[in-house]
Formats: structure tokens, C-alpha cells, sequence
């Protein structure tokens, strides 16, 4: 089963200014859903909430052709390279429920393992070698890998999808494919009729325990350019990190972490016609946070939310969210 070429949601990794491996966790970047034909289906509208509890999408589809147009629809997550795991703590997208029309949708799941772009999930399917992250970075995984016949071993690290190392005696081996992982099922579109899909999940959200932001030096530093430029961090923000740094002073907070939310709006670029009707709102969390994140025509529509509405629209760049989270003294 293939996917349409440039739809596949890639894999954001930024970490805090001043955040070390045990205090941060990186954010993983999804999107939303994209659908394998859509030559003669339209979005009239995208209706997007994007928090770092929960992501949530609203759009109503057309099947603007003669006919009915049965396709498959996905969700792809982002790439999991086996190799970097224990690297360092990263969030990803989970609890994934869609509807359409209305109505429960069951989905299917497909892994695919890859090293670079060849793809070697028939191999290991062939030698029962699950492909899964959390299966095959679990013991029942490397218990597989080691029932193997010494060939077989030998012929997977020749080709780099193992790695062996001695663990207090004991050789084991470490997985180090690329999962590739998508949620998907098979909609009818019907000819000339709308069809309203809802579908939510908890993004991968990553963040800090502690923001550099506060600091002096590092607000003096090159870093701050390449974070002005992703969450387009302005004065009227530094002005609000300064505030918070005055409360910290004072006693009224103890610290301010960060949270981190990514999404991947490019792919609502590749539709045959623009999005008729989009509109994305950012909920903060809480009345104290702060947030920056990069839009024209963002007005606040309640303590916590901002909202930019397009028409006819044909996004040419992601979403990336900085929340910072102020942390108030127990009593």
C-alpha cells in the first residue's frame, strides 16, 4: 500500500536553551488527515484546535465528480528511528479517534521499516521480526531477533538493521530501522455530497522544566534569532517573559517551563483546490501562560484561545507553538 508522495508527516526534534537529556522531551510533529486520491474531492473546510492536550480537526469534504470516489484515508506519524532511542525523551502523537458523518471510524494500522528510502518490511516479516517501536524495542522483540539462526543475524547487521552489543556477558542486539507508522481506512466519498470527517489525538508535545528565556545571557546569544524565526517571538512577548522573571524575583512563581506543540499544515497545500473555509485556533492552557506561535490576523477570542481565519487558502508553512507554563508556590 502506497501514500501520496510529500504527504507523509515528518518528525520536528528542538530542544530548550538551556535544557539537558533529563530535563526535556522533544516534540514530534503530525498533521492531520490526507487521503490517497483527492483529484476530484475538495475541502471546503478545515476547522483546526491545536493545544498541547489535545489536536483536534473538523473538515467537510466534496466529491466534486460524477461519481462515488472510494479512497483511503490516513493519518501518518511521524518517522521513529530505532537508533536513537535512548537518546533522549520524546512525545508522540496517541489516542487517535476519528468520525465520520458522525459515526465511529474504525482504523487500521500498517508498519513499514526502512533504512533510508529502502524498505526492508517484507525481511522482517519473512523472519517474524515485529516491526512495531514499542514491540520491537521491548523484550519479546529482542528475544526474536536472538531466536534467529546465526545467518540470519549475521545477513540483518551486514545490512544495518541490527546492531550487536554485550550486555554484562550477554550479546544482545539493538534495532535500528525506521518505523514508519500509519493509521488509515477506506471512505466513500459520494458524488456531489459533503461528508464531514471529525479527528482527534494527543500530539506529541514536548517542553522543558525550565526556560532560557529568562536568562540574560542566553536572550543576548545567537540562539534567540532561530527561535524568533520559529514561534515568531516578538517584543510584546519578551515583555511577558519579563514580567514573569519580576514574579520569580519576588516569590510570586517558583519557575516557568515550556511546552512545545508542532503540526504539519503544509499538506493542506497539495489539495487540487485551496481550502475554501480554514480556520486554526491555539488554546494556551491557562489564563498566566504565554504563548507565540507564527500567523497573520491572530485576534484573542477568549483568556486562552487565538484565532486566524483564512478563505481560500493553501498553507506554505507549519505550525510550531511556544507555551510557557508558570509554576506557582504550593501553599
Amino acid at each position: 500500500m502506497r501514500w501520496i508522495a510529500g504527504l507523509a508527516a515528518g518528525a520536528a526534534l528542538l530542544l530548550g536553551p538551556t535544557a539537558s537529556a533529563n530535563d526535556s522531551s522533544a516534540e514530534s510533529a503530525a498533521g492531520g488527515l490526507v487521503l490517497r486520491q483527492n483529484r476530484d474531492i475538495d475541502m471546503l473546510s478545515e476547522d483546526l484546535y491545536v493545544s498541547a492536550a489535545e489536536i483536534r480537526v473538523r473538515y467537510v469534504f466534496r466529491n466534486r465528480s460524477r461519481r462515488p470516489v472510494r479512497t483511503i484515508v490516513a493519518f501518518p506519524l511521524p518517522d521513529r528511528n530505532l537508533a536513537e532511542y535512548g537518546d533522549g525523551d520524546r512525545g508522540w502523537p496517541r489516542d487517535f479517534r476519528t468520525q465520520v458523518d458522525g459515526r465511529p471510524v474504525r482504523m487500521q494500522v500498517e508498519h513499514r521499516a526502512f533504512l533510508g528510502n529502502v524498505e526492508h518490511s517484507a525481511l522482517l516479516r519473512e523472519l517474524r521480526i515485529p516491526i512495531a517501536a514499542e514491540v520491537a524495542l521491548s523484550e519479546p522483540g529482542s528475544q526474536a531477533i536472538e531466536r534467529l539462526a546465526p545467518g540470519q543475524r549475521e545477513r540483518l547487521e551486514r545490512l544495518g538493521l541490527i546492531e550487536g552489543f554485550n550486555d554484562g556477558g550477554r550479546r544482545r542486539f539493538q534495532p535500528m530501522w525506521i518505523v514508519r507508522e500509519t493509521w488509515h481506512w477506506t471512505q466513500t466519498f459520494p458524488a456531489g455530497r459533503n461528508v464531514t470527517v471529525a479527528h482527534r489525538y494527543a500530539p506529541g508535545a514536548g517542553g522543558t522544566v525550565t526556560t532560557g528565556l529568562l536568562s540574560h545571557e542566553y536572550r543576548q546569544g545567537e540562539g534567540i534569532r532561530e527561535w524568533r524565526e520559529r514561534y515568531c517571538i516578538d517584543d510584546a512577548f519578551m515583555a511577558g517573559v519579563d514580567r514573569l522573571q519580576a514574579r520569580a524575583r519576588a516569590g510570586e512563581i517558583i519557575n516557568v517551563g515550556e511546552e512545545w506543540v508542532s503540526y504539519i499544515l503544509t499538506t493542506g497545500g497539495n489539495w487540487r483546490s485551496p481550502i475554501g473555509e480554514f480556520r486554526l485556533v491555539v488554546d494556551k492552557g491557562l489564563p498566566g501562560n504565554l504563548v507565540s506561535f507564527c500567523g497573520e490576523g491572530v485576534r484573542r477570542i477568549s483568556p486562552t484561545q487565538f484565532e486566524i481565519r483564512r478563505r481560500n487558502w493553501r498553507p506554505t508553512r507549519d505550525l510550531n507553538v511556544l507555551i510557557l507554563r508558570p509554576d506557582r508556590p504550593i501553599d
